[in-house]
């Protein structure tokens, strides 16, 4: 029995897997026992593309099984299909061939043959999918699963699968259930793919800048070359590196996934950060041996600047408070370097409602206002609390903000400045100019320096303004320095 059930099974095996792939099929090992029924092993299985594919310089096997097991019913020698309950496979790697082989590839009369195996589960561990690319650029994409289960392993019918997949960046477990297939032998990319997805406990300190525990949930569906994915993502604890101050951020999110690829494209985002809402869209792509290049456009309609300072600056309690309208756009090249040093941000953005958290920047604020709106003797700390407006077009990088305008009103007074602001607090420089409805000789307290200031009014009374006066501020964020900029002062009068 033994002596004829082994070339019996091989030559199953053989052109079962020929038929169904359509290509050519190689074992290396082979054991078969009868003591308990059929007990079944075997080594080294290879399924190669089909021929075409080959021909094309598809060379590595399309699936490869360093060795499988199965039992079965001595009674299944004489029964055509035989039919097997569960396969153990270990060591599985799915190869895809690139696109353009595949495309390359024509259709063909099947291998002859018939379909004499039909496998009800198969179980396998420490598996590996490779997605293949002929483009210089890319990097073929690998995916490591860990356990994966597939059900009802038909030729022409869906399998329903049960996965625990390992991701690398970030570091964390995904478990999907749902359907793969048929299996499209001419292009492996173009097969069907369903599901529902849990990612837990993903590590963001993967990536160098950021830090966080991420857990998403979600659904897909589509071909491995153009996946529909559907999910939300919650990170209760996400921060940078710059401040290091865990913020709540949550994302419902619709993409398209090339799982050929690895490109990824966000059509929208919807993200909320401590109590701001926000929306992105734009599309992270896969780089040939350095990363991902990752381009956003973000639109903030009306948050908090508080939620993003804390986020993005040490310091604590934040610069200010406020309503924020911001339109963005967002580089990230690849490489090995942190987040902040990679990031690239360009846009305009409204703060509405300012207040700063510093009594003293406050206060000096305030009794600006009321020297600006000609009341200097009430200028006196804690007399008034004002809220101001800021507009700004702005360039961040390599560590900085730099603003190339930047507006700054508030009752009685206008702010308008250019300048850089570092984003560890360490080095402010601006400069510009303060318009006040006041002329100058009116925002001083005592008569003799009213008196003393009225023959310079005209040098400083410009474009209907009561006063313009060029300012300068340096310093650093803790101990900023605010100065008259008198040497870019026009000498000209102007009483207009």
């Amino acid at each position: 029995m033994m002596y004829r059930a082994e070339p019996i099974l091989r030559g199953r095996i053989v052109e079962t897997l020929s038929t169904r792939f359509d290509s050519r099929v190689e074992m290396e090992g082979f054991h078969v026992s009868v003591l308990k029924g059929l007990e079944v092993s075997g080594d080294g299985l290879r399924i190669y593309p089909p021929d075409d594919v080959v021909a094309a310089g598809a060379s590595a096997p399309l699936i490869a099984l360093k060795h499988f097991a199965f039992r079965a019913n001595v009674t299944g020698l004489f029964l055509k299909p035989m039919r097997i309950g569960t396969v153990q496979v270990q060591g599985m790697t799915i190869s895809i061939p690139p696109k353009e082989m595949r495309q390359q590839a024509s259709k063909k009369d099947r291998h002859l043959g018939k379909i004499k195996i039909i496998v009800d589960e198969i179980d396998c561990d420490g598996s590996k999918l490779i997605i293949q690319t002929a483009k210089p650029d890319k990097d073929p994409k690998e995916f490591d699963l860990q356990h994966i289960v597939m059900h009802n392993v038909g030729p022409n019918d869906p399998w329903r699968y049960d996965a625990t997949l390992v991701n690398a960046i970030p570091t964390g477990d995904i478990h999907a259930v749902g359907t793969f297939g048929p299996w499209v032998n001419e292009s492996p990319g173009d097969s069907s793919v369903t599901g529902k997805y849990t990612f837990d406990h993903a590590d963001l300190g993967t990536i160098k800048g950021i830090g966080g525990i991420l857990s998403s949930v979600g659904e897909f569906n589509g071909q491995l070359n153009r996946i529909v994915v559907d999910g939300t993502t919650e990170t209760p604890d996400f921060s940078l590196d710059t401040a290091n101050h865990p913020v709540l951020l949550h994302t419902k999110f619709h993409a398209i996934v090339d799982g050929t690829s690895g490109d990824t494209y966000l059509q929208p985002v919807n993200a909320r950060l401590g109590e701001s809402n926000f929306t992105c869209t734009g599309a992270i792509i896969n780089v040939k041996g350095k990363g991902h290049i990752i381009d956003i456009d973000a639109n903030v309609p009306n948050g908090r600047i508080q939620d993003f300072l804390e986020l993005a600056v040490k310091q604590h309690p934040v610069l200010m408070s406020g309503r924020l309208s911001m339109k963005t756009k967002l580089h990230i090249r690849p490489g090995d370097e942190r987040v902040i040093e990679r990031m690239g941000l360009r846009g305009a953005f409204q703060l509405r409602a300012i207040h700063f958290t510093n009594p003293e920047w406050q206060d000096k604020v305030d009794m600006l206002s009321l020297r600006a709106r000609g009341q200097p003797k009430e200028a006196k700390p804690g007399a008034e609390d004002v809220s101001s407006l800021m507009n700004g077009q702005f360039v961040m990088g390599n560590g900085s903000l730099r603003f190339h305008e930047l507006s700054y009103s508030l009752p009685g007074a206008d702010v308008n400045l250019a300048g850089v602001y570092s984003l560890n607090g360490s080095d402010l420089d601006f400069s510009g100019n303060v318009r006040t409805k006041a002329a100058l000789s009116n925002m001083v307290a005592t008569w003799w320096k009213s008196w003393l200031l009225k023959p310079v009014d005209p040098f400083f009374k410009k474009h209907g303004a009561g006063a313009e006066i060029p300012i300068k501020i340096s310093g650093s964020r803790g101990a900023p320095k605010f100065g008259l900029d008198l040497k870019h002062k026009d000498k000209s009068p102007d009483s207009d």
